[in-house]
């Protein structure tokens, strides 16, 4: 759904958010996005965390469930890759009202950061 209309909604973020509410599904998606676009395969996901493969590949599946992995065939393997644009879809509805347009700082801190 996110594809098609490119827009991050209150439910997209719901569907996304309760993804990575497990820990090793956040670890997953975390070494996927450290891979960047090119992506892993389960088998070198499962060696990297050192989780078994059939649990890895589960929680792949709910990955690209939520739409924040794509999955693609490459001869015998499945490679996962990060659905970057929906990650920062996700990072920008989250923050789209950060300090009602105020400084983001820390009071009494001198650096100055905006949203």
């Amino acid at each position: 759904l996110f594809y098609k209309l490119r827009i991050m909604n209150e439910r997209n973020a719901v569907v996304a958010l309760a993804a990575l509410a497990q820990e090793a599904r956040l670890r997953v998606f975390r070494a996927l996005v450290g891979a960047g676009p090119e992506g892993m395969t389960p088998s070198a996901l499962s060696a990297m965390l050192d989780i078994p493969g059939s649990t890895v590949s589960f929680h792949l599946k709910e990955l690209v469930h939520a739409d924040l992995v794509t999955v693609e065939r490459e001869g015998r393997n499945l490679h996962y890759r990060p659905a970057l644009e929906r990650m920062n879809g996700l990072l920008a509805y989250l923050t789209a009202h950060c300090c009602m347009g105020q400084s983001c700082a820390p009071r009494g801190s001198k650096r100055r950061t905006t949203c």
